[in-house]
Formats: structure tokens, C-alpha cells, sequence
């Protein structure tokens, strides 16, 4: 096979990328899947190449034209779509996170294995170059063996991003331990080279949600002129203010990895400004990053070891073009490369499931109290 001939389930938001594998010489985007007729009329357009478009998934997945699918639409729809599409024979690039609960990813990986076909989770920071930078560091071996790890996540567009729409309701993400977290956990577990066994958790609806109907538009608001929330983000779908919002806002969840490595996650969705920050600490030294400035530190104990030259580094990383820091073509490259050439992916779908179990169980903590819940073991 010299070209893969791709659907996209969800053509709008993140179902964007498909521009990436469109612009490849060995990819072509023949088909397109959303319930909004409008975004397929306009995915049409965007593509070029006039693909068949259907609001129907069976309609899709019945082409033997489409060898892969994307699946770029909700959340709560990835488990649905992965397995129909694994079981239809397609080849799946699933968005993160792979599913809402650890039951719906272990039930796409019995599918995935079952089909004989290849799986490959969104996780674009893998491919970013300043978690590259860090990663590089760590398996270099000049902090030593990691053994405590942290991420603050300042989510400064968080009502812009989540309370909006479905995201706000956990039966559309569950949690943002989960949905947001899902790269934040992923990206834990890949630096440190271990994934979550346990955790406990604390969090509450801090700042959004509260008495406004459910139905109310920021146009249609009476507070519009003065809402902060408005100001900024002026086309928001529904108020953030409104009763049906649930979904915690202000959040923190400690975790005990594989090796004995402890770790913690914490995540804010109303302050005033965007920053993510890793820190990983090793026998021997730690690593850490600065996401708004592309910057990575290494600072190392004072010691014989020949990688000394490296202590108290700062690294100034370029980050590539192309959506989230170059990210999103490296990772529709690498899909293409998987299915044609049989290349290995930087994430595996295991690791997708992973950083779901680990969200599903901090979000089950916090929700009862913050007590210790395990992680579950796979169950395919």
C-alpha cells in the first residue's frame, strides 16, 4: 500500500487535522462523518477533493474506500466510534482521551486486538519538541532515576475551553482530571517511564456553574456587557454560569507510580493566564519547563559522573509549524508511517488507556471524598 485513504468522524475542531493528511502525498481524505451538515459542507470545501460526506457513521464505515477513520468528535462518542470502526475493519487515529471510562478503553483495545488492525491515540505533546527536549534529558540519564514528578497546569481559557458546552457535564467528559488531563497524566507517565498505580484526590466547581438557565446564550445575557467570561470570549455557546454545569474547576490528585515515584497534578480553570510546568526529579538531578517561554532547565547534584557538563543548563526550544508547537503534522505523519511502513508510534494505545484509568480514578477519589482508589488492571 503507497497511500492510505482516511475518514474523518467529526470534521470540525479537532477534525482540522485532516488538512495534514491531506496535504501528504500519501494520505487522501475521501470521506467525512458529523451530524452538522453545515461542517460537512464546509469540510467539502476545505478538502479540495469533494470527499463523500454523511451524517449516517454506517454510511462511512461501509465504504471500501476508507481504509483508516479518524475520530475527532466528543468524547463521549470515542468508544463508540473506535470499536465500530476497528470491527468494520478500519484502521483508527482516536483523538485523546480514547474513552470516558477505563471500561470503554479496555473495551476498544478487545477491539483493536481482535481486528488485526492498527490503533493510535492522539497524544500530540509526545511530539512536541520541548517535552522532546525533556524526554531526551531524562533517558540520557542525567538526572538519574526519576522518582518525584509534578505538573501544574494553569488552564487561563478554561471557560472558553470547557464550561461552554458538553464538556461542563460529566456525562459528556466525566471529569478534567480526565479530559484535560489526559495529556497532562500521558505525559507523566511518558517522562518518567511509569504509569499510575494509585491515587487520592480533591477538587470542587470553584468558579463556573451556579443558578443561570440552561439554554442562555451570552448574546442573549443581560449581565453580557459586564461578564467577564463574555468580554473575552464574546461567541460562547451557553452561559458558564448555568445550573447544568458540574464538573470541577479547581483540582489536585497525588499518584503513586510504578517504581516507587510520586507524583502530582494539579489543574485550575479560572486563572488569569495559560501556563503548563512538568518537573522531573531523579536521583541525580531534575528537569523542568517553562511551556510560555520554550524553555527547559537542568540542574544536576554536584557529582563525579561524566554528564556533569550538563548541570545547570537552559535550553531555548524553537518550537516547528503546524498546530499545538508542530505537533499535529509529526503525528498524522507518524500514523501514515505506522499503518504503511509498520513503524512503532510514540504513544501506544495502552498508554492512551492508561492516562484514562488514572483520570476515572482521580475523579472517583475526589468525588468520595478523596480517598486512595487503584488502578484498575487491563482487562482485554
Amino acid at each position: 500500500m503507497d497511500q492510505l485513504h482516511l475518514g474523518i468522524i467529526g470534521v470540525s475542531g479537532r477534525g482540522g487535522m485532516a488538512r495534514h493528511w491531506q496535504d501528504n502525498p500519501r494520505a487522501e481524505v475521501v470521506a467525512g462523518m458529523d451530524v452538522n451538515s453545515d461542517a460537512l459542507a464546509d469540510f467539502q470545501e476545505r478538502m479540495g477533493n469533494q470527499p463523500f460526506v454523511t451524517t449516517d457513521l454506517e454510511a462511512l464505515l461501509n465504504r471500501d474506500d476508507v481504509e483508516a477513520v479518524g475520530v475527532f468528535s466528543p468524547d463521549f462518542t470515542h468508544e463508540e466510534y473506535a470499536v465500530a470502526a476497528l470491527e468494520a475493519g478500519k484502521h483508527v487515529f482516536c483523538e485523546k482521551p480514547l474513552a470516558i471510562t477505563t471500561e470503554g478503553c479496555d473495551r476498544i483495545l478487545r477491539a483493536w486486538k481482535a481486528s488485526g488492525k492498527r490503533l493510535m491515540v492522539g497524544f500530540n505533546m509526545r511530539y512536541m519538541n520541548i517535552f522532546r527536549v525533556m524526554k531526551e534529558v531524562i533517558d540520557s540519564g542525567a538526572i538519574g532515576e526519576p522518582k518525584a514528578a509534578w505538573c501544574r497546569h494553569f488552564v487561563g481559557h478554561g471557560g472558553w475551553f470547557y464550561y461552554h458546552d458538553w464538556h461542563a457535564r460529566v456525562d459528556g467528559t466525566n471529569s478534567l482530571l480526565l479530559q484535560k488531563g489526559s495529556h497532562d497524566l500521558d505525559m507523566l507517565h511518558w517522562l518518567t517511564g511509569s504509569y499510575t498505580q494509585r491515587v487520592a484526590a480533591f477538587g470542587s466547581l470553584d468558579f463556573f456553574g451556579g443558578g443561570q438557565p440552561n439554554d442562555l446564550t451570552c448574546p442573549e445575557c443581560e449581565r453580557a456587557r459586564d461578564c467577564p467570561e463574555y468580554i473575552e470570549w464574546p461567541d460562547h455557546e451557553k452561559c458558564v454560569f448555568r445550573q447544568e454545569v458540574e464538573v470541577e474547576d479547581n483540582q489536585v490528585m497525588i499518584m503513586e507510580l510504578e517504581n516507587g515515584i510520586k507524583a502530582s497534578y494539579l489543574q485550575c480553570h479560572f486563572t488569569p493566564d495559560y501556563h503548563r510546568n512538568y518537573t522531573i526529579i531523579g536521583t541525580e538531578g531534575r528537569v523542568e519547563n517553562s511551556e510560555p517561554e520554550m524553555k527547559v532547565w537542568v540542574k544536576t547534584r554536584r557529582s563525579r559522573h561524566d554528564w556533569k557538563a550538563l548541570a545547570d543548563r537552559t535550553y531555548d526550544v524553537k518550537p516547528a509549524e503546524g498546530g499545538h508547537g508542530g505537533a499535529d503534522p509529526v503525528i498524522t505523519q507518524d500514523f501514515l508511517d505506522m499503518v504503511l511502513d509498520g513503524k512503532e508510534p510514540l504513544a501506544t494505545p495502552v498508554a492512551g488507556r492508561m492516562s484514562v484509568a488514572a483520570g476515572c480514578a482521580g475523579a472517583q477519589s475526589l468525588r468520595q471524598g478523596g480517598g486512595v482508589v487503584e488502578i484498575p488492571p487491563l482487562a482485554w
